[in-house]
């Protein structure tokens, strides 16, 4: 199994100041439509809504097509259960602290199907998705930074 986790801290000195209301709608635009936010990611779309806080999406990273539950935990956590695709887990974004100090955590706890656990693959794999992973975080800031910016002009 690869688990990772990462934050960010989300109010840094000369970008646009984010109270938690911006960043949970940041990350629930995220949630109904990644493509903005991870560079990766060529097509996402919502197949199937339960609720105002629960959906089904699918999604494609690189070759790799994905189906993924979204459950919305208003104002604090999104997670992604991933419910098909080679690569099965969840992933959690979150938002931590208060004021100033919001912090950004997303964490990932994987599998990849077929591949035996603490093999070279899976730390290869595990290296590769760490680096897109972190780079998503930092995109999904910055894609909430870009809308406060144009927000305030």
């Amino acid at each position: 199994m690869i688990f990772v986790s990462h934050e960010v801290t989300v109010n840094e000195p000369g970008q646009p100041r984010l109270d938690r209301a911006a960043v949970w709608e940041g990350l629930v635009l995220k949630a109904n439509n990644a493509l903005p936010f991870v560079a990766s990611m060529s097509d996402c779309k919502v197949v199937e809504r339960y609720n105002d806080a629960c959906f089904d999406r699918d999604i494609r990273i690189r070759e790799d097509d994905f189906r993924e539950r979204i459950t919305l935990e208003e104002p604090h956590r999104v997670v992604f259960t991933r419910l098909s695709g080679p690569v099965l887990g969840t992933i959690a974004n979150e938002i931590e602290g208060e004021g100033d100090d919001l912090r950004l955590r997303f964490s990932f706890a994987l599998v990849l199907a077929g591949i035996p656990g603490n093999s070279e693959a899976e730390e290869s794999y595990a290296e590769n998705m760490t680096g897109e992973y972190i780079q998503a975080l930092n995109g999904t800031l910055n894609a909430m930074r870009r809308v406060a910016a144009d927000s305030a002009a």
